[in-house]
């Protein structure tokens, strides 16, 4: 036998302690990557947290943000629609006619007046006035002394209810002459207006011109009036009546004018 075969089988072989040591070096590198695996995933999980809780109290606070805005603006909202003045009504007496110009003024279907003439009352005094009628004559309140009389006080010439009761008082100026009584006719409208008036419809009665609205005035019915939710300045519809002694027997306010006349004539004659 050789020397080298000698060596060769003289050497020992690796024994079963040498595989064990092994085995636990390999398992300790395991768990120390595992363990740094764990840490490293706690970390990332605990940052995942903490972005998350982070991105939730951003949510928050934006809800709550929008929530305060919502509600400042429903309490402006509310604020203006308080201090906002009511819509006016449309419901009421039906007036067809302003006493401004055309050209100014609104078209009055469906108007209701908002304030009537409360200067006079049922046994009050009449203001005397003096104006001047279609033909350009002038007309006072002494011109029918020691008689009644009946001043129907219109908003506009040429305009369908003023032309309608216009029109009934005319045909009804013999019964009412009858009786003792006059009727005369005022409105805003300048004279020439109120002989186009009296033409195109053959008016009998006379037309008064107070353009200046100090009779209108002095009677309360020129006032506030609404159309639509706007606020003009007319004349309110009224008749009045006036006896011997110039005082006020009777007011009506807010005149329909179907069959007004007739029922101011009605009146009379049961006086």
């Amino acid at each position: 036998m050789s020397k080298k075969t000698h060596k060769k089988a003289s050497k020992p072989k690796a024994g079963p302690k040498a595989g064990v040591k092994a085995k636990t070096s390999a398992k300790k590198v395991v768990g120390t990557v595992s363990k740094a695996g764990v840490k490293a995933k706690s970390k990332s999980t605990a940052k995942s947290g903490s972005s998350t809780v982070g991105a939730r109290k951003a949510t928050v606070a934006k809800g709550t943000r929008k929530q305060a805005s919502s509600t400042a603006k429903s309490s402006n909202k509310a604020k203006k629609t308080i201090t906002r003045p009511p819509a006016a009504s449309k419901s009421g007496t039906a007036i067809r006619e302003a006493a401004t110009p055309a050209s100014a003024a609104p078209s009055h279907r469906d108007a209701k007046p908002e304030q009537v003439g409360s200067e006079l009352a049922i046994g009050s005094k009449v203001p005397a006035f003096q104006l001047p009628r279609d033909g350009g004559a002038t007309v006072s309140l002494d011109s029918f002394a020691g008689r009644k009389l009946v001043v129907f006080f219109y908003p506009r010439a040429s305009t369908p209810g003023c032309t309608k009761e216009a029109m009934d008082f005319s045909r009804l100026s013999g019964a009412f002459a009858a009786l003792d009584t006059d009727v005369v006719g005022i409105s805003a409208d300048p004279q020439r207006a109120q002989e186009t008036f009296r033409d195109k419809h053959d008016l009998t009665v006379p037309l008064l011109s107070d353009v200046a609205h100090t009779v209108l005035q002095s009677f309360g019915v020129w006032g506030d009036k609404s159309l639509y939710g706007k606020i003009f300045q007319g004349i309110i519809r009224t008749t009045v009546l006036i006896g011997p002694d110039r005082r006020v027997l009777n007011i009506w306010r807010n005149v329909k004018v179907d069959g007004h006349a007739d029922a101011v004539l009605n009146y009379v004659e049961n006086l």
